[in-house]
């Protein structure tokens, strides 16, 4: 390939990557299929889409266009080169209000033209549950469709004018009236008239095949819409030519439940005549909490609009007396309507697991039938799941007739393979028999197209081989798909695996032990490649920081995945491309939660870095800030924080330091506290309390960073009533004796000193033997509370995060991580559960900053936000990260995209915040990169509540009326 390589290189002005990276990122979609590119070409414009494509000609090499990489079906991926049209042909060309078009380029993303169209009152009709990321080429190549399809209708509904580059560099421009054929094509068709006319189903969601009817003179001999749904085989897009409609100006949402699937099915083509905009539908299986849904076992989600939000409710409301639904509930209120349209759009990556666990894959993603028949169909389609032993459960477009579901095939066994090609066959014959389509949304791919003889017939799929042949006589593009078509059981990604389970550090307790079964969760969808952070959400700062694939958790996950797969990655643990790739992830957990398949990114990457690194030399960061604790404890124990304040105070000596240890050049050296909380705590002598006990950690950040934090902690713990007692220091030998609390005296005597640690800075650089052993001497000196009910109170939210999942994940062989992990609290949560009765003191003040990523990943915010409220702190804090998490943004050469992620929300929040209002930040990082970016204090939550004790006050006003000044 390197003779094509230096071509490619020659002839386009985009990039051009025939790497290891750049090939592996792009081997997969979001299907079950795998496929090896020679490389990628991200064209600038269309000169160098026909460039690409007269090399690539002259080499006998393919070409696929990509999109967002989102396709179900298989047809984003290639042998040949991959144009991939994300990086540079992404934008909004131009918007004509008064016309209600748009031009784009194909590798716009969907939402950014929902944005420009938004302030106009237009949008683009159809919208894919993954229209932050998905493209408009991918959606003109899949003829897509989404929710609104009801009203709206499919993309190719909306397509006006098409510019397509074809195989041999003819530059077209399509639309009506034969407008832009390739030489050939209406003497084809004009040949046909008969067999167009006859051999198509009638149904809102065919998307099967080449939609050649389009080319009817009835229908006003369509080429543009004719090449929409023909999935990168017949030509190349550059640019397209739109229709926007006008958006309604209030909308409602009817959430009407019902008993089962098949009874919504069955209601859902009755409410047609009512004009929804959506008419979707899902079950319970795939819904992780039904709070705010009505009841039922299944539920249809109908939005209705109008001109006013009395109107839209209106409409809602008509709807549900229509409706026979075992209940109902209709939503007004913007924020409550996108909170229940999210566990609809989740449930494409929500349905890739079953409710025990078990993986579950597309393949019969979206077939679809006439509406009316879709309910005796679904009741047909479950009977066949059962005769083959397959679970699945379906949702999606029901108004339209077309469900996407996942099913628990196994594709890692010969076995299992051979039973999905048989359901595949028997399933294709069924959705025939309904009147239906093989595909109604997504495309044939190779999951279907080898399967078109059973929908269309033999003579049918002939006249799309010829069709191909007229548009693309050299089998250039995209070739396997939809005509000749790869066997629909051969290229799967799961083939290339280790069959055996790879020895691992983590217990990966979600995968039954097993890191290939972790890699494998990524299917695909694409959330994290959103470029904006919305609400609360955090997944992935880094792709948003950098905008390549490589730094999204998806593009890391593929890495992960040719790297255990051994052909393109080819060295494994020891591979430096997927170093790279990971050198960016934050660990800030964000995809644990916001990921729809819960991929881990954080613990593959502890898990990674663990073997990249086994016998060799670690980069100094990891000495100087992984060990952090150690060398806090240092100057704790020779009393030498103050010397090491000054000495970091002297410019050339704190240069040195920072060059040493790995540090960027750009950070500041955190100062140490001149007395940790822990000296502190044995000078205050005993304090009273008939409270619940409650043991506060103190981690390393709160004990010799910020032990004011600490303090504050105390304060307020001891003013709700409660009896507060820091972790044991003394760690004993052999088993207690008596009544299980006492030891003997030789005990006593041989009884080592020791701190306990949450291993965060080990985990967090992959030293996972050094981590255990801190873990398992911290279990040794936690004995004693774990024999007692007593909660463990941890202040730091990524020290609470690593207790709670890193600590029975990495010690999964010992039964007391997952005793301690269970009894871990947020300050929040202790003064919730153990002294209910208790009310805060009255700030009445807003307050701005950070939910802390860890906080929203692992531990929940449900309880700071009651105690925030209670306390009389109003306002939202932002979501996102930081940016520094951790020694992250410390380190040599992260420091510029440590800033970009604060500047995405947070410091934008901070910097337009009132002047009273109060910056909380519960996290060290989150109040360090505050304090060194924008020169702004951030306050832990237990410090705020303390300065309210303090003042004594009740009305949130300091002593001379004024804001606190929460000088601690």
């Amino acid at each position: 390939m390197s003779d094509l390589e230096a071509e490619l290189r020659k002839a386009v002005r985009g990039d051009v990557g025939f790497d290891v990276t750049s090939r592996a990122l792009v081997t997969m979609d979001a299907s079950n299929y795998r496929r090896v590119p020679a490389g990628v070409v991200a064209p600038r414009d269309a000169d160098d889409v026909a460039a690409v494509l007269e090399v690539c000609r002259a080499h006998g090499v393919p070409v696929v266009p990509r999109g967002g990489g989102t396709s179900i079906a298989g047809q984003a991926t290639g042998t040949g080169v991959v144009l991939d049209f994300t990086r540079y042909m992404n934008r909004l060309v131009g918007l004509d209000a008064g016309a209600r078009t748009a031009v784009v380029q194909p590798g716009l993303v969907l939402d950014r033209l929902q944005e420009a169209a938004a302030p106009h009152g237009l949008r683009f009709g159809p919208d894919p549950s993954t229209h932050s990321r998905c493209t408009l080429g991918g959606m003109i190549g899949n003829n897509s469709c989404g929710s609104h399809s009801v009203a709206w209708g499919t993309t190719a509904d909306s397509v006006r004018e098409l510019d397509v580059v074809t195989a041999r560099g003819e530059r077209l421009r399509l639309g009506r009236g034969w407008a832009g054929a390739p030489d050939g094509l209406r003497a084809l068709v004009e040949g046909e008239l008969a067999r167009l006319r006859t051999g198509f189903p009638e149904l809102p969601r065919r998307i099967s095949g080449y939609a050649l009817d389009a080319l009817l003179p009835e229908k006003g001999a369509d080429v543009a819409r004719s090449f929409c749904g023909s999935e990168g085989t017949l030509g190349v897009l550059t640019e397209a030519v739109v229709g926007l409609v006008e958006a309604p100006r209030a909308r409602a949402l009817a959430v009407l439940g019902y008993a089962d699937e098949a009874a919504a099915a069955e209601a859902a083509a009755g409410l047609l005549p009512w004009g929804p905009l959506t008419v979707e539908g899902m079950a319970a299986d795939l819904v992780r909490s039904a709070a705010g849904l009505p009841r039922g076992g299944a539920w249809l989600f109908v939005e209705t609009g109008g001109d006013s939000a009395g109107e839209a409710r209106a409409r809602a409301e008509t709807i549900v007396r229509a409706a026979d639904a075992v209940d109902a509930r209709v939503v007004t209120d913007g924020t409550g309507q996108r909170a229940l349209w999210r566990i609809r759009e989740d449930a494409s990556g929500t349905a890739t697991r079953m409710p025990d666990g078990t993986e579950a894959w597309p393949g019969w993603e979206d077939c679809a039938v006439p509406p009316a028949r879709l309910g005796v169909y679904l009741r047909d389609f479950r009977a066949l799941l059962t005769a083959h032993g397959l679970r699945g459960t379906p949702y999606g477009h029901f108004g339209d007739g077309c469900i996407h579901v996942r099913i628990d095939f196994d594709l890692l066994t010969e076995a299992g393979v051979g039973r999905f090609r048989r359901f595949s066959e028997e399933l294709a014959d069924l959705v025939v028999a309904h009147g239906g389509s093989l595909s109604g949304e997504h495309g044939d791919g190779q999951a279907r197209a080898e399967l078109l003889p059973r929908m269309y017939g033999d003579e049918m799929v002939a006249l799309f081989g010829r069709a191909k042949a007229v548009w693309d006589p050299d089998d250039l593009l995209n070739p396997g798909m939809l005509v000749r078509p790869a066997p629909l059981d051969s290229g799967l990604r799961f083939a290339v695996l280790p069959r055996e389970p790879v020895d691992v550090a983590f217990g990966y307790p979600g995968d039954g032990g097993d890191f290939t079964a972790a890699v494998r969760r990524c299917v695909g969808v694409a959330k994290c490649r959103t470029t904006t952070a919305s609400g609360p959400a955090v997944m992935c700062p880094s792709y948003r920081a950098t905008g390549e694939e490589r730094h999204s958790t998806r593009g890391r996950a593929r890495l992960l995945h040719e790297m255990l797969a051994g052909e393109v990655v080819t060295d494994g643990w020891r591979s430096e491309e997927v170093r790279e790739a990971l050198d960016l992830c934050l660990s800030c957990k964000g995809c644990r939660s916001d990921c729809p398949v819960e991929v881990d990114m954080a613990t593959y990457k502890a898990e990674f870095l663990h073997h990249h690194y086994a016998g060799r030399r670690r980069p100094a960061a990891h000495y100087s800030m992984g060990r952090l604790p150690v060398w806090l404890r240092w100057a704790s124990r020779t009393r030498t924080a103050s010397l090491v304040n000054a000495l970091a105070g002297v410019r050339p000596l704190a240069w040195v330091a920072r060059r040493v240890g790995g540090i960027a050049p750009e950070r500041g050296i955190p100062r140490l506290a001149r007395e940790t909380f822990s000296g502190w705590w044995r000078g205050r002598g005993p304090q009273g309390g008939s409270g619940d006990l409650v043991v506060l950690w103190p981690d390393t950040f709160t004990e010799h960073l910020s032990p004011s934090v600490g303090r504050a902690a105390v304060r307020v713990l001891e003013a709700a009533g409660l009896r507060v007692a820091l972790p044991p220091t003394l760690r004993m030998r052999g088993r207690p004796v008596g009544d299980g609390r006492s030891r003997s005296a030789a005990a006593l005597l041989t009884a080592r000193r020791g701190r306990v640690c949450c291993g965060l800075t080990y985990v967090s650089t992959g030293q996972l033997d050094h981590a255990r052993a801190v873990l398992r001497r911290t279990l040794d000196l936690m004995e004693p509370v774990l024999e007692t009910d007593a909660p463990v109170v941890v202040l730091e939210p990524s020290c609470a995060a690593a207790l709670r999942s890193d600590l029975p994940e990495l010690l999964h062989d010992d039964p007391r991580a997952a005793r301690l992990a269970a009894r871990v609290l947020t300050f929040a949560e202790t003064l919730e559960r153990h002294a209910p009765g208790w009310r805060p003191p009255r700030l009445d003040r807003p307050a701005v900053g950070q939910t802390h990523c860890h906080q929203h990943a692992v531990l929940g915010d449900t309880a700071d936000r009651r105690l925030r409220e209670a306390a009389g702190l109003d306002g939202e804090l932002s979501g996102g990260c930081c940016g520094l998490a951790g020694n992250f943004g410390f380190e040599t050469g992260h420091f510029e995209v440590s800033a970009a992620c604060a500047e995405e929300q947070l410091l934008p929040s901070v910097r337009a915040a009132d002047p009273s209002a109060v910056v909380l930040a519960d996290g060290f990082s989150c109040r360090t990169q505050l304090e060194q970016l924008a020169d702004v204090r951030g306050w832990h939550l237990a410090e705020v509540l303390a300065e309210g004790l303090t003042d004594g006050r009740t009305d949130g006003h300091g002593a001379d009326g004024g804001p606190p000044d929460l000088a601690l």
